[in-house]
């Protein structure tokens, strides 16, 4: 790609993203049942539906005036890059937040786990996520966070809390420089929740994830990446059926860290093979850290 300049493209795949939609898509692939819920409205939000039928993803989406929004990936596969271009979200309407409410009161209580991905609509309060955290703990369910910034730091004051991002995305979300392992393992400590957990993905590099009482290293595949791009969505939903089927925290990590690895060989995010995960799963090895 060359910036000031016209670029063709060699292939264009549009189809229904976004993180809680990837997510989803990877929890299918994997033979699990598997339910989304959001915001959609317009065109796009039609187009986004129609996808998820054709690929056999349950949804139950509240439908709002806005537009869903589109987003691009450009991959340069001479340069090995991914270049995104988000469209920022508009405002939801209060109407339908309640209606979501109502919609996440009935459905939630049905599954034993949940994710809470994405970034929230502007009118969202911050507390959105972390408000359910709560409710997941009365009902029994596990609760996976994937989110940054002042909703994922409301987050972090519930115990049962199990926490996922990137090094970048805690960086941000604490306002700390954690660039040295050193300053990551301290921050990871001060911040897990007493009852849940922080998990913490390195791309390449693996992962690592941490409860109050152990902390494990897990180390990632190595494979041939077309597109990063959905990756830790894919994390999220291999940690999600990790922990649906009964599996310890540092089992199910190397699960989601061989579905991380699974999407980064595709060019569109949320895309693996349950086959290929199952042979990456026995590549993504995990070892007890110390964290002083």
């Amino acid at each position: 790609m060359t910036p000031d300049a016209v670029n063709r493209a060699r292939e264009v795949c549009d189809y229904a993203s976004g993180k809680a939609v990837n997510a989803a898509r990877v929890v299918h692939t994997l033979g699990k049942e598997v339910l989304v819920t959001g915001f959609v409205g317009g065109a796009r939000g039609k187009a986004l539906v129609e996808d998820l039928d054709r690929a056999g993803v349950a949804h139950d989406f509240v439908w709002t005036p806005a537009e869903t929004r589109q987003c691009i990936t450009m991959i340069d596969r001479s340069k090995g890059t991914a270049t995104e271009l988000v469209e920022e979200s508009t405002a939801a309407g209060v109407l339908a937040w309640g209606d979501l409410d109502t919609k996440l009161r009935d459905l939630l209580p049905r599954a034993n786990v949940w994710v809470f991905s994405g970034t929230l609509a502007p009118d969202g309060n911050k507390d959105f996520y972390a408000r359910w955290l709560p409710v997941a703990a009365g009902s029994g369910a596990r609760a996976i966070v994937d989110v940054v910034g002042e909703p994922l730091r409301l987050a972090m004051g519930y115990p049962n809390a199990i926490l996922k991002m990137n090094r970048d995305e805690l960086a941000r979300t604490l306002g700390e420089d954690l660039s040295s392992d050193e300053a990551l393992f301290g921050a990871m400590r001060r911040r897990v929740p007493k009852l849940g957990a922080l998990v913490v993905t390195l791309g390449a590099g693996g992962a690592i994830g941490c409860d109050v009482k152990s902390c494990w290293r897990v180390s990632s595949p190595k494979v041939d990446a077309v597109s990063a791009v959905g990756s830790g969505d894919a994390f999220a939903a291999g940690l999600a059926v990790g922990l649906s089927e009964g599996q310890a925290l540092a089992e199910a990590m190397t699960l989601a860290t061989a579905c991380g690895a699974a999407n980064a060989m595709t060019a569109k995010a949320g895309f693996l093979e349950k086959g290929v995960v199952e042979g990456l799963v026995g590549q993504a090895s995990f070892e007890s850290v110390q964290m002083v």
